[in-house]
C-alpha cells in the first residue's frame, strides 16, 4: 500500500517535469469542455493505456514492441488528424473528408464546450500509447521489479497509481487552464485564434514525439528537477519490491529496465546466409575458411580481380578496414574471381597481393564456384555478414565507403550486443592507380580492345579476327582508338606481332590506365608514349616517366596518363618498340 502511495506522488511530481511537456497540448486542446464528458474520459484512457503498455514493455519479449511500435504510429496519426481539424477544420475536409471526420468529431468539444465520451476516451488512450515519462527512481523500482520477478496485478496497479497522479495533476491544470480560456474567449473574442494555436501545439507536440526528442532531451533535463524528489519519497517510506534494486541505472531510459534491456540488434535487412566458400582453387594468406569456422565474427566478403581498375580503388578502404577493425571480430576475405584469362595464374594472383600490400586471406576463385554460390555479377561486389552468418547489406562497384563502413560498425555492435558508437571513418591515402577518380572531368568509359567486347574500334581495315593484319589508326574522334602496325586481334586481346607498332585512343579524362602484358614469351616489352604528339611531361602516368618511356614487364593495369591541369580531350598514343605486346582494355580516373 505504501509504494501505491509513493507511486501515485511520483506520478503527480511529472508536472514539474519537462517530460511531460510534448503530451500536454493534447491534454490542454481539451479545456474548456466538460470536465466529465471531456477532460476526465481522456485521462482515464490516458492512465489505463500507459499502465497497460509499460507493463508490456517491461515484461514482454519482442512481439510486444513491435505491437506498441504500430500502436505509436497510429496514435501518431489520430492525434496530427486531430491537431489538423483544430487548426483549419475546412481545410482538413477537402484534404481527405472520411478520416478527418473522426478528428473534427473529437475536436469539436474545444468549440462549443461539449465533448462525447467515446471521442475523449480515444484521444486518451492515443495519448497514453505515446507518453514515455522519464524513468527517475520510483518509476525504475517499479519497471526493475517488473523485470526481475515478471508480469504481475502488482506491477500493472503500481504503474496505474504512477499514471493516476500523472492524470490528477494535468486534471488540475486543465481545470484551471479551462477558466483562462473561457475568460479569454469572452473578453477578447478570439475563439478562433485559441482553436488554432491549439491545434498548432498539437502538431507541434507530434512531431517531437515522432522526432524523438521526448525521450533524449527532455529526459535528461528532467531527472535534475524531479529525482532528488522521488529518491527522498523512496528513502522515507521504502525501498522498493523484494529483489528490486531502488535506482533504474539509466536515467535516459524509458519504460525499459535494465534487467531485460534486449540486446542490441540493427535495422539492417536480412538478405540472405553465407554460402559456402569451397571450391576456391587456393587460398593465400590464410588456411581455406568456412562458412560455419566464421560463426561469431562480422565477415566482409570483397569480389574482386586484379586488373580491374574499379576494384583497385577499392582496396585502400579494405586494407584500411581490415587492420581497424580486425580486433573487433571483423573477418575480411577477398574472393579474386578473374575476368581476363591472365588472371587465372595463381602466380600472377600471388604477385599481385603481394603488390597491393593485401595482408588478409584472399580465396582464388579461378573456377567461379564461390562466384556461383552468391550469385554474383560485378567487379568489385562487397557483402558484409553478420556473426550469426546472414548477409546484411550489398555494394556493386566501387563507391559507398562511408555507408558500408557505417555498416561494419552497426553489425559488429550487434554481435558484441551494444548500439553503436559514433566512430570515425577511415580516410586511406591512395596514390597512383589506387587514387580516387575525377568523377566529374571523366569523359570516357571503359573499353576492351578484344574483339569480344570491342567498341569504337576507328582502323579503316576493320577487324580481322584472329589472324595477323595490317592496321593503320585511321581518324579518331572522342572515344575512338585505331590499332597501327601488324596485329593479331582475338578475343580478349590484341597481341603485336612486329616491333614499332601502337594503339591511338582519343579520351577526355584525368587518367588513362591500360592492361598490358609482355606476351607469352614474357620478355619485357620498351613502350613510349605520347600525348597530342608530344612526351606527356607533368601529364606523366605513374607506369611512364615523363619522357613518356616505360617497360612492360608484367601482366597486369599500366596507369599511362594523368593529367595535372584542366581535364581536357587529349590524342594519347602508345608505340611498342619490341614485339609481343598484348593489349586488353582501357580504363579511366
Amino acid at each position: 500500500m505504501t509504494l501505491l502511495v509513493v507511486s501515485y506522488l511520483a506520478g503527480v511530481l511529472t508536472i514539474v517535469s519537462p517530460c511531460i511537456l510534448p503530451i500536454l497540448p493534447f491534454v490542454f486542446a481539451r479545456a474548456g469542455t466538460s470536465f466529465l464528458r471531456g477532460v476526465l474520459p481522456m485521462l482515464a484512457g490516458m492512465a489505463v493505456t500507459f499502465a497497460a503498455v509499460a507493463t508490456l514493455a517491461a515484461v514482454g519479449g519482442s512481439w510486444a514492441v513491435h505491437a506498441n511500435d504500430v500502436g505509436r504510429a497510429a496514435a501518431l496519426v489520430l492525434l496530427a488528424l486531430f491537431g489538423l481539424t483544430l487548426l483549419s477544420p475546412s481545410l482538413a475536409a477537402r484534404v481527405s473528408a472520411p478520416a478527418v471526420a473522426l478528428g473534427d468529431r473529437l475536436s469539436r468539444g474545444v468549440e462549443d464546450g461539449g465533448a462525447g465520451i467515446g471521442g475523449s476516451l480515444l484521444l486518451g488512450m492515443a495519448t497514453g500509447l505515446l507518453w514515455a515519462p522519464c524513468a527517475g527512481p520510483i518509476l525504475g523500482v517499479i519497471l526493475t521489479g517488473a523485470a526481475l520477478k515478471g508480469a504481475s496485478v502488482e506491477t500493472t496497479l503500481l504503474l496505474a497509481a504512477y499514471a493516476a497522479g500523472a492524470a490528477t495533476s494535468l486534471g488540475l491544470a486543465v481545470l484551471a487552464g479551462g477558466r483562462v480560456l473561457g475568460l479569454m474567449k469572452r473578453a477578447l473574442g478570439v475563439g478562433e485564434r485559441i482553436r488554432r494555436g491549439l491545434g498548432v501545439a498539437v502538431l507541434a507536440g507530434v512531431a517531437v514525439i515522432a522526432l524523438g526528442l521526448d525521450t533524449s532531451l527532455l529526459a535528461r533535463l528532467s531527472y535534475a528537477s524531479t529525482a532528488g524528489i522521488e529518491q527522498s519519497l523512496l528513502d522515507r517510506f521504502g525501498r522498493g519490491p523484494a529483489g528490486g534494486p531502488s535506482r533504474l541505472a539509466s536515467v535516459g531510459a524509458t519504460i525499459v529496465a535494465d534487467a531485460r534491456v534486449e540486446p542490441y540488434r540493427s535495422s539492417l535487412p536480412v538478405e540472405g546466409t553465407l554460402p559456402s566458400l569451397g571450391g576456391a582453387v587456393s587460398w593465400l594468406n590464410s588456411a581455406p575458411l568456412s562458412a560455419e569456422a566464421l560463426r561469431g565474427k562480422v565477415v566482409l566478403v570483397d569480389f574482386w580481380t586484379y586488373s580491374c581498375i574499379n576494384c583497385i580503388r577499392t582496396l585502400p578502404y579494405i586494407r584500411a578496414w581490415a587492420d581497424k577493425y580486425k580486433d573487433q571480430g571483423l573477418v575480411v576475405i577477398g574472393v579474386h574471381s578473374p575476368e581476363f584469362a591472365f588472371e587465372k595464374k595463381l602466380d600472377n594472383v600471388k604477385e599481385a597481393v603481394r603488390d597491393f600490400g593485401i595482408t588478409y586471406p584472399v580465396a582464388v576463385d579461378s573456377d567461379f564456384n564461390i562466384w556461383r554460390a552468391f550469385g554474383n555479377n560485378y567487379w568489385p561486389a562487397l557483402y558484409v555478414v553478420d556473426a550469426e552468418g546472414r548477409i546484411r547489406y550489398h555494394q556493386f562497384g566501387e563507391g559507398g565507403y562511408a555507408r558500408s563502413e557505417r555498416v561494419i560498425q552497426d553489425l559488429l555492435a550487434e554481435a558484441a550486443g551494444k548500439p553503436r558508437a559514433e566512430g570515425g571513418l577511415v580516410a586511406p591515402r591512395a596514390a597512383g592507380v589506387q587514387a580516387a577518380p575525377d568523377l566529374a572531368g571523366m569523359g570516357s568509359r571503359e573499353t576492351y580492345v578484344g574483339y569480344g567486347q570491342a567498341t569504337g574500334f576507328a582502323s579503316p581495315e576493320g577487324v580481322g579476327a584472329d589472324r595477323p593484319r595490317d592496321y593503320t589508326p585511321g581518324s579518331t574522334r572522342l572515344n575512338q582508338w585505331g590499332l597501327a602496325g601488324n596485329w593479331t586481334v582475338g578475343a580478349e586481346r590484341a597481341a603485336l606481332n612486329a616491333p614499332d607498332g601502337g594503339i591511338v585512343y582519343r579520351f577526355s579524362a584525368r587518367d588513362l590506365n591500360l592492361v598490358l602484358g609482355p606476351g607469352e614469351a614474357s620478355r619485357p616489352v620498351r613502350f613510349r608514349v605520347s600525348v597530342d604528339g608530344a612526351a606527356p611531361g607533368e601529364d606523366h602516368g605513374a607506369d611512364v616517366g615523363p619522357d613518356g618511356e616505360g617497360t612492360v614487364s608484367e601482366t597486369r593495369l599500366y596507369q599511362l596518363v594523368r593529367q595535372s591541369g584542366l581535364v581536357r580531350e587529349r590524342r594519347f598514343e602508345i608505340r611498342f618498340l619490341d614485339p609481343g605486346a598484348e593489349a586488353y582494355a582501357f580504363t579511366f580516373g
